[in-house]
């Protein structure tokens, strides 16, 4: 299978997400960013897990509960507290940092390239996000601000280890331990720090099912799949779609207006994405060893 269709299935994945603040305000109950998270992990990764029946052995246990937290437990709390406490789209720009901080972090832990043309398309789609949803009157919150940019950090580091460490085992497999490692791990987060949840509606367990099968498990196995067969940075830019989705479906589901600022910012995130692809097209990248190190 060629690069543009590894791409075009990786991008899917950043493209469901971009439903994630969508379906956090309008079906999820407000203030329960660790509940969300776990019920959003854990059921799916145990799903999977049913399927494939094989648990890690050896040093992989300690690299799958890291993996867990970076790409799930730590990451979607942040979130998931991201978008209760900023508009989608705010939430949405301080974590479209992460392609950039990926590329500096690949070249750290993989001695992977870096491109000027990458950090430049990471730049551009930084400003295309910016450009999308930070209006005059949008909203800032400190402790939203922060979340966003920990959720960043800790997906850019779980992205390039994901990238490192590639077990002798099916993409399935790895995602469902992944998925149950994180899910586990916010379990005693979540009951300690936040009260049972109210009697669920229609709509919340719509939510719930949506983030955990789609959201969770399908869109996992995408998104890891293109970690394993392209560059760090390159799957990261994909990553832009996510916010640019949120801010379409704002437009298309809850009538959004859409400005001549956002519009031209839809046009830099695309753009953005075409130059990260050429960006890895005018230098072969250093191959990277897929790891049992």
């Amino acid at each position: 299978m060629n690069r543009n269709m590894d791409l075009l299935i990786t991008a899917l994945a950043p493209a469901i997400w971009g439903s994630t603040y969508l379906i956090t305000t309008e079906f999820l109950p407000d203030g329960y960013p660790l509940t969300v998270s776990m019920l959003r992990a854990l059921p799916a990764g145990l799903l999977l897990l049913l399927l494939v029946r094989r648990l890690p052995e050896g040093k992989w246990w300690g690299r799958v509960f890291l993996l867990g937290a970076l790409n799930f437990s730590v990451f979607w709390s942040f979130l998931f507290l991201a978008a209760y406490r900023l508009p989608g789209g705010v939430a949405a720009t301080v974590g479209a940092t992460q392609p950039l901080m990926v590329i500096f972090i690949a070249r750290m832990a993989l001695g992977a390239p870096i491109f000027p043309l990458s950090v430049g398309a990471a730049l551009v789609g930084l400003g295309g996000v910016a450009l999308l949803i930070l209006s005059p009157g949008a909203e800032w919150d400190v402790v939203g601000i922060m979340a966003g940019i920990g959720g960043a950090v800790s997906m850019a580091f779980g992205t390039v280890l994901s990238r490192k460490w590639q077990p002798p085992v099916s993409l399935l497999t790895f995602t469902s331990w992944q998925l149950s490692a994180g899910g586990l791990l916010l379990v005693p987060v979540a009951l300690w720090f936040e009260p049972p949840l109210p009697a669920l509606t229609g709509d919340n367990v719509f939510g719930f099912v949506y983030l955990g099968l789609i959201g969770a498990a399908f869109t996992y196995l995408l998104w890891f799949r293109g970690i394993a067969r392209l560059p760090s940075s390159l799957v990261a830019s994909l990553g832009f779609l996510s916010p640019l989705m949120a801010v379409l479906l704002g437009w298309f589901v809850l009538g959004q207006y859409l400005s001549a600022q956002e519009l031209t910012g839809v046009a830099l995130v695309l753009g953005s994405v075409w130059l990260s692809q050429n960006a890895h097209r005018v230098k072969k990248p250093v191959p990277l060893e897929a790891s049992s190190n």
